[in-house]
């Protein structure tokens, strides 16, 4: 059972909340200043801490503050009717995990708390992965700060251990191969040799033999036997990255060894036994390839046992953040210079849209590390061009004039912020959430084009 510690100066709103969460399943225990609760938290466990901003002898920023400082690690989730957004802002800086405006609903606080558990057990398991991990170098796209990165590195330690044939799926430059070789190094067979290929880098006329090698005297060339991948593979793990190429009669091929594990070179007449575990990758959807006759549907449900899926990075602007200073950190230490970003920067990066997802974040980071001396990294590092102000400063109407697509694209953003200000009566928060932007990138953009 859960245990969680209300605080709050209010007799009536502890008793409501203690009654409602010990329904909802939760061992409560309950106390009224900040003080007190500060002692009892960092003496007993919890899991969660409800703690109220307004208290006598210690308001709730304060006690937040403190308890991270002092080791506290329990998940605090600050309820206020004083503040609104800027106190959930200053919550958020001090560590909270959410923010409850008061009033608020009974099915509220739990949806919270219940939200606030899985993010807790994710962290738990990708935690336990990066300690997997840990022993070799650190992997580039072993950064995520949003739920659906967490959502999937949480399926890489569950799908390590086994020997289950695993679909990895999303766009090019998501980290399909990063993931991959996260499985791959959580995995028993993380001693043995992890070998991908890319199955739409090889001309059709020698991915057989790449796959499955050949015999002297097989072809034209053929003047030795060669071990195919699945062999070099053998007690480790084999990607076949962009399977959605493979071509037709290779497909019935792949069939048969994830069914038999065993191959033929090419040329020979004997079988092989092999053990490797297979991953696949694609940047298709499978399905519709299925569908339209381009991809054997046997093979899709052989290779679609476990599905990953890596969304894009313009619909987790929660990880640009941390994946952009870890990239920077890590080219600090290549060029041996100190080299970090500014928040205006990280603000730009965060409201880019990134159509090459986190291989073009970090060829952005390493190009403007490459052309600017400067230590701090700003927005003006990674333009190759100034900004420049395509809008009436007064005005929410993008200039269809705009003579580059750069001043066109700054004036449809401006209109696009203006608008949604507007339809929520000038709410920041409500605003992010319709722009489908973090509210630090809001608040940078904001600031850019000097929108009151």
């Amino acid at each position: 059972m859960k245990r969680v510690l209300v605080v709050d100066d209010e007799p009536g709103l502890r008793q409501s909340l203690g009654l409602l969460l010990t329904d909802a399943g939760y061992a409560v225990t309950a106390e009224q200043d900040g003080k007190r609760a500060l002692e009892r938290a960092l003496g007993e466990a919890f899991d969660l801490v409800l703690c109220d901003v307004r208290m006598p002898q210690m308001d709730g920023l304060t006690f937040l503050r403190s308890y991270r400082q002092r080791g506290g690690n329990a998940l605090v989730i600050v309820m206020s009717a004083y503040g609104g957004e800027d106190a959930a802002i200053a919550a958020m800086k001090e560590g909270a995990y959410d923010y409850l405006p008061k009033p608020f609903r009974p099915d509220e606080v739990v949806l919270t708390l219940r939200k606030a558990e899985e993010r807790e057990r994710l962290r738990q398991e990708v935690a336990g992965l990066r300690a997997q991990l840990a022993s070799g170098p650190a992997e580039r796209g072993l950064v995520a700060a949003s739920a659906g990165m967490r959502q999937a590195l949480a399926l890489v330690a569950r799908v390590a251990e086994h020997n289950t044939t695993v679909l990895i799926t999303g766009e090019s430059g998501t980290g399909k191969e990063v993931i991959a070789r996260a499985i791959h190094r959580a995995s028993p067979r993380a001693s043995k040799a992890f070998v991908g290929i890319n199955c739409a880098a090889i001309p059709e006329s020698l991915l057989e033999s790449e796959l499955f090698g050949h015999v002297r005297g097989a072809f034209t060339g053929a003047t030795a036997d060669k071990a195919g991948l699945f062999e070099q593979a053998s007690g480790g793990t084999l990607l076949l990255d962009e399977i959605g190429e493979l071509p037709t009669g290779l497909q019935a091929k792949l069939l048969r060894v994830l069914q038999e594990s065993e191959i033929r070179r090419v040329g020979d007449q004997k079988t092989r036994r092999v053990d490797a575990r297979v991953l696949v990758a694609t940047a298709r959807d499978l399905e519709a390839e299925v569908r339209g006759g381009r991809f054997r549907e046997d093979l899709f449900y052989r290779v679609n046992v476990v599905a990953i899926e890596l969304p894009p990075l313009r619909e987790r602007t929660e990880d640009i953040a941390p994946l952009a200073r870890h990239f920077t950190a890590r080219l600090a230490q290549r060029f041996g210079r100190p080299l970090s970003l500014s928040d205006d920067a990280i603000a730009w990066l965060e409201g880019q849209e990134w159509p090459g997802n986190v291989r073009e974040l970090e060829n952005a980071i390493e190009r403007a590390a490459v052309l600017t001396n400067h230590e701090i990294l700003s927005p003006a590092d990674f333009q190759s061009e100034p900004l420049a102000a395509s809008h009436s400063p007064d005005s929410g109407e993008p200039d269809v004039g705009a003579g580059t697509l750069r001043e066109a694209t700054e004036s449809a953003e401006r209109a696009a912020i203006v608008q949604a200000l507007k339809a929520t009566d000038g709410n920041r928060r409500e605003a992010a959430k319709r722009l489908g932007v973090s509210l630090r990138t809001l608040f940078y953009k904001i600031e850019r084009y000097g929108i009151g």
